[in-house]
């Protein structure tokens, strides 16, 4: 394992560690953070203690035989995640590379030649490298059913890492191709709106709802890394009593502010809890409109 993080590092690849035989971070959570050694200035996570300080591995991998995290966002990578289907689905039911490869046919393109791995439940890793400037966030079955992507605020196992089921393995080991365009395309989140200014008198309260949530989502987007999730809490707090007094839909809300959590660096379950808990909180504080 510590060969396998070494190697990982040497190219450039953050890594982290992840308890032994499991896919879960071997670090301290943020209600556990003893804001003392790197996490004095507030709590660092995963993401940003993942290291390619060679000395830094050495001395954690020799400590225990911890499985490799492998930071996507850091690394500049963006991975392909192709399930398997679950076990009480259908037989016939396709997996996540079946879904790829019907989904690069409809696309008019090749199956790229890159640098795959996989899982120990049958899955398929595909790596490739995102191109300067190109920020993109996790997704799960935006491409299609059964097929996950992680960049920023996301992490895989690294080849080499075991679980009960079996090892992540290298099956093709091609260089790790640039994403393709029609690829980017697909991933890219979609613009936002234009933001309508109007005079303070003119809004109706749907418009001027609808003017705060697309204001908060920007904020979201502009948070400091360290900050996003505390961000992303006050401002959908904020947006949540146009939700209780019905002038916005609570989905639309949610869907908003999931895009721009994911966009900033979140993971998708991180956004999901931070955003109903803030809605949820806002729903049971919220004053009646007139004295608001």
């Amino acid at each position: 394992m510590l060969r396998a993080a070494l190697a990982m590092a040497a190219r450039g690849w953050p890594v982290f560690p992840l308890r032994p035989g499991s896919k879960t971070p071997a670090l301290h959570r943020q209600d556990r953070c003893p804001r003392t050694g790197v996490c004095g200035g507030g709590h660092v996570k995963w993401e940003q203690r993942a290291t390619t300080d060679q000395a830094a591995i050495v001395r954690c991998w020799s400590h225990k035989p911890y499985n490799i995290g492998l930071a996507t966002g850091p690394a500049g990578l963006i991975v392909v995640d192709l399930d398997m289907p679950k076990a009480n689905t259908g037989q016939d039911a396709p997996g996540g590379a079946g879904n790829f490869l019907a989904l690069c046919e409809r696309a008019g393109q090749p199956v790229s030649a890159t640098l795959t791995v996989r899982t120990p439940s049958g899955g398929i890793h595909l790596y490739f490298t995102a191109a300067d400037g190109i920020r993109l966030g996790n997704t799960a079955g935006k491409l299609a059913p059964l097929i996950d992507t992680r960049a920023h605020g996301g992490y895989v196992v690294a080849p080499g890492s075991a679980t009960a089921a079996g090892t992540y393995e290298v099956t093709d080991p091609s260089p790790v191709a640039g994403l393709p365009a029609w690829l980017l395309a697909l991933l890219q989140p979609p613009a936002p709106r234009p933001l309508c200014l109007r005079m303070p008198g003119a809004f109706r309260s749907g418009s001027a709802a609808r003017a705060a949530l697309e204001a908060e989502c920007s904020v979201v987007r502009r948070a400091p890394a360290k900050q996003a999730n505390n961000t992303l809490n006050r401002s959908a707090f904020k947006v949540g009593r146009f939700v209780a007094w019905g002038d916005l839909p609570r989905e639309e809300v949610e869907e908003a502010f999931q895009a721009a959590g994911e966009e900033r660096g979140l993971t998708v379950a991180e956004c999901r809890a931070t955003i109903r808990s803030a809605l949820d909180s806002s729903a049971r504080t919220v004053r009646a409109r007139e004295t608001a």
